[in-house]
């Protein structure tokens, strides 16, 4: 469904036009009646790419380049660290407390 509206509508009403747009409609703007301008919906991979840069910007994410090397997704190798066991085996014991 496409809805026309004037500048001085959309103006007034931009809440409601948005929410028109949200909801997967076009709206053509005119001035004097004649059309100068179309908003509409973003696709899904627009609002993903837009909330991405969003995070970059604000310095929450930070794009990677390329895939992890193998060793990156590897369990570590070797025992438990000494600290954890020391405090697994005072737990067993009843610790001091």
């Amino acid at each position: 469904m496409k809805r026309t509206t004037s500048v001085v509508q959309l103006k007034a009403r931009l809440s409601e036009y948005l929410r028109i747009v949200k909801a997967g409609h076009e709206v053509v703007i005119t001035e004097r009646g004649v059309p100068v301008a179309r908003v509409v919906p973003l696709d899904e991979a627009e609002r993903k790419s837009t909330r991405r840069a969003r995070l970059a910007r604000a310095g929450l994410l930070k794009a990677g380049r390329g895939k992890l090397p193998k060793w990156f997704l590897e369990p570590p190798a070797g025992k438990a660290s000494g600290v954890l066991e020391a405090l697994l085996a005072e737990r067993r014991e009843g610790g001091d407390r």
